[in-house]
């Protein structure tokens, strides 16, 4: 039974009301059933984003992010509709973005996708629009706790559309001259690690520090360490779906990949808790554990089909261990990247790039019955030099059109990236939105005069005497 195959003249797939699309993948229903599957649980990474982003901001900002979680999902999801995915995987596309081809979902249906035969192009659609989604809310954790909402909506659309695309067509796209070099990156270390750090890094730098008068240490506390427990759990759950969908196909390359995620990540907590461990007396740190299950689960992205278990337990413990290490890198770089987005995601993402070419084995990425992709352990020693050229590539292109990008949306009349440091002080959730705060309502009572958020249907406290023990008391 051979896959199906693309007939150029029914760029849909078929009339449906001449055949039945579904039969050319009768026997391989499984293999876009497990992507869907996956896909749906890809999308639990965005609120969890969301939470572990709300828990590590301060309580006066954490609504903003919560918010922009979902909004940012909105946003993506339109930009990929309209022209992001044209751009990303158009089959006419050349080495560097795609085409209009599928403006607008043009032809976006029935027929065997360009990621994979086995798949309908819609189903590997929404597969890639999730990552797309996934990897702009990354980004806009660079804005955190001084950044405008409207702004970074408009950043978001701009930046999915001059920086994810491009990247994702090199690295992804069978025309991209990273595709064709060829750079191993299984399931985004480039286009979704490497790209989002460096561009939140130049969201970071080109906002500003945040404005901190007499808040000592609380400055960078996160101040809900539930929420960033559970984000950091629902973001491991996706992880499944985002490394495990990347083969895109049901094949034991798959099943490895979903085992490769948990081990790395798993390991990446032993790295990082060993590193809190002896540099802060003997004590652990919940904050870093979650912190060490993240930096694991970015390194193994770029490998996680390319590597046997124990490996994945190497790349998982070493990434952790290197990103634990750079605890105060934003003071090195005099950038206030305070949710740690560069240092888990932008170097995390290299490590793991880097360590891809080193530790990519042909035995496992033929798997899937296809592809062969050796790395430096058999003895393709090139490899490693591609690897680096996709991670200097990607560094460079990301950081350096972010931080174009922002400054022309900066320098827009009317078009503010950052909050007046007014707000910035009482906090975005005051600024950016009405009746609603995180925790208890005293940040509205002491505003009352700027803020009025009494209830028209609610009667007025009143004071009403009462006696206690012979005195009279006011209630």
């Amino acid at each position: 039974m051979s896959a199906p195959s693309f007939n150029s003249s029914e760029p849909k797939g078929g009339d449906t009301l001449l055949v039945d699309v579904n039969a050319q993948y009768a026997g391989f229903e499984y293999h876009y059933t497990y992507i869907m599957f996956c896909g749906f649980i890809v999308w639990l990474i965005i609120p969890g984003i969301g939470l572990l982003y709300g828990g590590m901001a301060r309580r006066k900002s954490a609504l903003t992010l919560l918010f922009q979680s979902l909004m940012v999902a909105a946003v993506t999801t339109f930009q990929w509709m309209f022209w992001g995915y044209s751009l990303a995987y158009s089959r006419t596309a050349g080495p560097f973005i795609g085409d209009l081809a599928n403006f607008g979902m043009k032809n976006v249906m029935a027929a065997p996708s360009p990621g994979s035969a086995v798949l309908p192009e819609i189903v590997f659609c929404l597969y890639q629009l999730l990552f797309c989604a996934c990897t702009v809310q990354i980004v806009i954790g660079g804005a955190f706790e001084r950044g405008r909402i409207v702004p970074s909506l408009i950043f978001a659309f701009c930046w999915a559309t001059v920086v994810y695309c491009p990247i994702a067509c090199w690295t992804w796209n069978a025309n991209g001259w990273l595709f064709n070099l060829p750079a191993l990156d299984f399931a985004g270390g480039g286009p979704v690690h490497i790209a989002s750090g460096w561009s939140a890094l130049a969201y970071a730098f080109v906002l500003g520090k945040r404005t901190v008068p007499g808040e000592g240490k609380s400055h960078n506390r996160p101040h809900n360490t539930t929420l960033v427990f559970l984000g950091t759990v629902l973001i491991w759950f996706g992880w499944f779906g985002f490394n495990g969908g990347s083969a895109l196909n049901a094949s034991v390359r798959a099943m490895l990949a979903g085992f490769n995620t948990n081990t790395a990540a798993s390991f990446g907590i032993l790295g990082w808790t060993l590193v809190d461990y002896f540099k802060n007396g003997k004590k652990f740190s919940i904050i870093g554990a979650c912190e060490g299950a993240i930096a694991g689960l970015v390194g193994i992205t770029p490998a996680a089909g390319y590597v046997g278990v124990w490996l994945a337990a190497v790349i998982g413990f070493i990434t952790a261990v290197v990103c634990a290490l750079l605890q105060d890198i934003n003071i090195w770089l005099h950038i206030d990247e305070g949710l740690d987005v560069f240092k888990l995601h932008g170097i995390g993402g290299m490590v793991g790039s880097f360590l891809t070419g080193i530790f990519a084995s042909e035995t496992i990425s033929m798997l899937d019955g296809a592809t062969s992709a050796p790395g430096g352990i058999d003895g393709n020693g090139i490899q490693i030099g591609r690897q680096f050229a996709e991670i200097t590539a990607i560094s460079a292109y990301s950081f350096i059109v972010s931080a174009i990008l922002l400054y022309i949306l900066k320098f827009i009349p009317g078009m503010h990236l950052r909050v007046s440091e007014e707000a910035e002080l009482s906090g975005l959730d005051l600024d950016q939105f009405f009746e609603e705060q995180i925790g208890d309502w005293s940040a509205f009572e002491n505003n009352r005069l700027q803020y009025d958020i009494s209830s028209p249907v609610t009667p007025p406290v009143q004071d009403i005497p009462e006696a206690i023990d012979g005195v009279e008391k006011k209630a």
